[in-house]
């Protein structure tokens, strides 16, 4: 399995424009037991990605990914814009000079991601982050890659194991963020970040296999 730099675009572009559609979706969870500015800073951030969009250096993957992890976190407030940029910024240090991804090192960039989350975030799985649904997804994706399955059937696997890690999340109390200080009160809502990382990924499945392809 082979993506290219118009894939890498797309799923960019997607992430982009899913936080920028559900800002009050998701600033709406956040109420529940933070702050409730999560789908703000989110949108807020994602909104100058898509303004610039036409003036990324796209001279390889990594500094195109560099570029939009700059804007991330330039842009996004509170600790959203530290933990995206990061995710984005480890990304783009795993694909520098690359046109094209392999499946392994599109594995790889997401396990960078991960590792830069958790350092930043000083978090892991099961503390009832984002990483609840993005690592499974990521291991979903993982073990499509290894077995050489279709980036198609991957894709929509990852968006049912995002789902039901997000939806997990549930009964999980918060050990990290400003949700943590609500103890156990955080049980019983899901974590914003780990919505997110399924809601992405439930728009970019349908829209996958008719992707622009240069």
């Amino acid at each position: 399995m082979t993506q290219s730099f118009d894939d890498v675009e797309f799923v960019v572009r997607t992430i982009a424009q899913t936080a920028v559609d559900n800002e009050k979706a998701f600033g709406d969870l956040d109420s529940v037991v933070g702050d409730g500015d999560f789908g703000f800073s989110l949108a807020r951030g994602f909104e100058i990605v898509l303004a610039d969009w036409d003036g990324y250096d796209r001279s390889d993957i990594g500094t195109f990914l560099q570029k939009v992890a700059m804007a991330i976190t330039s842009r996004i407030g509170g600790t959203s814009g530290p933990i995206w940029g990061t995710a984005f910024l480890r990304a783009a240090t795993v694909s520098k000079g690359k046109d094209t991804l392999t499946g392994e090192e599109a594995v790889a960039m997401l396990r960078a991601a991960i590792e830069g989350i958790k350092a930043r975030g000083n978090a892991d799985v099961g503390d009832k982050t984002l990483l609840d649904a993005l690592v499974p997804m990521t291991d979903t994706i993982e073990s499509g890659v290894q077995a050489g399955t279709d980036s198609d059937d991957i894709v929509a696997a990852a968006a049912v194991s995002a789902r039901e890690a997000a939806d997990a999340t549930v009964t999980m109390q918060a050990m990290r963020g400003r949700a943590a200080y609500t103890g156990e009160r955080s049980i019983g809502s899901p974590d914003p970040g780990a919505v997110a990382v399924a809601v992405i990924l439930e728009r970019l499945a349908p829209a996958w296999p008719d992707r622009p392809r240069g």
